[in-house]
C-alpha cells in the first residue's frame, strides 16, 4: 500500500510501515512539512496515498469539509505505539487499499473503528 504521513506521525511508525513493505514517504521529504491540513490532504489524493496521522482534525476535514481521501487516524502516545502497531498491522491485513482509500479509520490499541467517506461503495 501506498502512504503519505504527517510530519507529527512517529519515525518508527514510518519504518514499521516500510519494514511490512509498503510505501511510505512523509510530508517531510516532499517539502511539506510546514503545509497546512487541507494541502496534506489534497496531496495525498494526488499522489493516490492513504494519509497517516496521529492529528484528529482531519476527521472534520474529510467529513465537514468532504475532502474525500482514506485517513488512518492513530491515537497513540510512546507508551501505546507497540499495541497500535499491532492493530495497525491487522487492518492493513483485513481491509484492501482501496477499502482504505475510502474510509477514516481510528485505530487504537487493540481496536478500531472504520468510517466510509461519504459517497463511497461499502466494504466486503
Amino acid at each position: 500500500m501506498k502512504f503519505l504521513a504527517d510530519q507529527d506521525a512517529y519515525a518508527i511508525t514510518t519504518r514499521f510501515l516500510s519494514n511490512l513493505g509498503h510505501d511510505v514517504i512523509t510530508a517531510s521529504e516532499i517539502g511539506l512539512s510546514e503545509a497546512d491540513d487541507i494541502d496534506l490532504l489534497k496531496t495525498s489524493v494526488e499522489r493516490n496515498r492513504i494519509f497517516i496521522t496521529r492529528d484528529r482534525d482531519f476527521g472534520g476535514l474529510v467529513f465537514v469539509e468532504g475532502i474525500g481521501t482514506g485517513v488512518i487516524y492513530l491515537r497513540m502516545v510512546p507508551s501505546t505505539k507497540k499495541a497500535v502497531h499491532g492493530e495497525l498491522e491487522r487492518i492493513l491485513k483485513v481491509y484492501s487499499e482501496n477499502d482504505l482509500k475510502r474510509a477514516f479509520v481510528v485505530v487504537e490499541p487493540g481496536r478500531h473503528r472504520f468510517r466510509r467517506l461519504p459517497g463511497s461503495e461499502s466494504v466486503h
